[in-house]
């Protein structure tokens, strides 16, 4: 924890202007993740920068920062979105009527851009409300209007009652959470028998796309009921054709309409499917390994729990723009569901931004498995990487891997990470050669990076030139890939370190996971990212 009265280095006397001390906060400690009524008192007049995700009063929209104006003695309210995985809460103070804020670079925390001096080559300035009687915004600006104060509260984030660190209590609240994440990627994938279930099983395998398979169809159907059981009345199971006489199976998609701009759209999507039993193989038999799962926990179970986590939080938050929650078939054969999808966009709509989410939790912060050990669902000894996966974050559409193509949404990411999710000391920007650039770089745990291909679903909006973002582990990068034992066990097993047992830190990868796309859906609505090379 920090204390409350750590403040910036531009300290000042009882005759200056405002200072940190004369700033309380409270509640005291605030509570992470979570839309919390924060109380700003000031013993002497201010203009107070919020620099978090806040509400608005009037019209209930989540807008990217705000300002606050107290007078002499006076307090006021603001309803903020609570950084969910940081232990501690700034804001920066000024004069009255300041027009120009400095602020941090994006990877890098208030706290270090403090103690670093405050140096800032970037800053925001102060712009009308969107809306009358609304809160001021905020507009990035190569203005920083000199020197300010900066006033710290501490954050703490719950535990869920009866949960253990070990088993995911330390990301078990808060308005998305990696333990509720894992507990439906922990369904879908219940191997347990069920006689009477068309895949023999209690949770829902056998996700293989195309010509009608009925696990497929019978999974889709529960997801269906999912989305409706969170209140969206508008789910579609979008039946497509890739080859003539051949169905194949069909994407969920539940639509939320935009209360300001209905005709622009932002998307968030993973895929449904997973690689189809071809040569099921068992590695400890010491032949090749085959092809395919009936699980798929890795590819992309985990995709799919952190869309449905993100559709059950988002739906009583109003939104500018209409929402989509898409589950893709037929990623696996060549990304045909989210293909036809995009091909079946009415043309009066515009897809404003899409967020993918594909592979995850074999990465940051777990450490990789030595070559001695023994998978648990394979029972033999077979090849290891020792390597530390990173979590990753791709970006695109890039047309230079020597170039940063999308800058604006590369420093979101930054920004999120640099403080609010806090992977600052684990963060780097790579591009070129991912894995050599990766390498040299010491092997960061969470990596942004631009790249110009693209083997998910994030291609086929890329082909109509929008601007993606993606969470996921490095392709490859996890001998379960594609394979029988991509089950939830292993991905435990794998993750294990002296740091945190296999569940706990899956749990605190997917919490970063679902944390991020949340985070970065929600700035998105307010200020949307365009291509920056039409």
């Amino acid at each position: 924890m920090v204390s409350a009265s750590i403040q910036g280095c531009f300290g000042n006397d009882d005759n200056g202007p405002a200072s940190a001390e004369d700033l309380d906060i409270s509640p005291d400690p605030l509570t992470a993740g979570i839309f919390q009524s924060v109380n700003f008192q000031a013993d002497r007049a201010m203009r107070v920068l919020i620099p978090y995700l806040v509400l608005q009063p009037e019209t209930g929209y989540v807008q990217n920062g705000t300002i606050l104006d107290l007078g002499d003695g006076e307090e006021g309210d603001v309803v903020i979105l609570i950084p969910p995985r940081a232990d501690y809460f700034a804001v920066l103070i000024g004069d009255e009527g300041r027009e120009y804020f400095p602020i941090r670079e994006g990877n890098v925390s208030w706290m270090t851009w403090v103690e670093g001096g405050m140096y800032a080559t970037r800053g925001v300035e102060i712009v009308d409300p969107e809306d009358e009687g609304g809160l001021p915004q905020l507009m990035n600006s190569s203005e920083t209007g000199g020197e300010v104060e900066v006033k710290f509260a501490d954050i703490v984030r719950p535990m869920a009652s009866g949960v253990s660190v070990e088993n995911g209590g330390g990301h078990s609240t808060g308005l998305v959470a990696g333990l509720h994440t894992y507990d439906t990627l922990s369904f879908i994938t219940d191997e347990s028998f069920s006689p009477f279930d068309v895949d023999l099983a209690v949770g829902y395998l056998d996700r293989w796309a195309g010509q009608g398979n009925p696990a497929y169809e019978d999974a889709a159907n529960w997801v269906k009921g999912e989305f409706e059981s969170y209140g969206y009345d508008d789910v579609q199971q979008q039946r497509f054709q890739y080859i003539e006489q051949m169905p194949e199976a069909y994407n969920i998609c539940a639509y939320k309409e935009g209360y300001e701009y209905p005709d622009e759209w932002m998307v968030i999507g993973a895929h449904f499917d997973i690689a189809p039993m071809i040569a099921p193989t068992d590695p400890s038999s010491g032949t090749p390994r085959g092809y395919g799962t009936r699980v798929g926990a890795y590819d992309n179970t985990v995709g799919t729990s952190v869309v449905l986590n993100m559709a059950e939080a988002m739906f009583d938050i109003p939104t500018r723009r209409g929402i989509v929650f898409c589950l893709w078939s037929s990623e696996e054969g060549g990304k045909r569901g989210s293909i036809a999808w995009v091909e079946d966009i009415p043309d009066d709509v515009t897809i404003s931004n899409y967020i993918n989410i594909d592979m995850g939790g074999v990465n940051w912060p777990g450490n990789g498995t030595p070559s001695d050990r023994v998978g648990p669902s394979d029972g033999g000894s077979y090849p290891a990487s020792q390597e530390n996966w990173p979590f990753r974050v791709y970006i695109g559409p890039d047309t230079d891997e020597n170039t940063i193509n999308q800058p604006e949404m590369v420093y979101l990411a930054e920004w999120l990470a640099g403080d609010a999710l806090g992977v600052e000391e684990q963060l780097a920007v790579l591009n070129g050669d991912l894995k050599t650039d990766w390498a040299a770089k010491g092997e960061p745990g969470v990596i942004i990076n631009e790249a110009t291909t693209a083997r998910s679903d994030h291609a086929s909006f890329q082909a109509i030139d929008t601007v993606t973002v993606g969470f996921g582990g490095l392709v490859d990068g996890y001998d379960c890939y594609h394979q029988t034992c991509d089950k939830v066990e292993e991905m435990e097993y794998w993750m294990e370190n002296d740091y945190g047992t296999g569940k706990q830190n899956l749990i605190n990868s997917i919490d970063l996971m679902t944390w991020y796309g949340t985070m970065i859906f929600l700035h998105l609505d307010h200020q949307p990212i365009l291509n920056s090379y039409l």
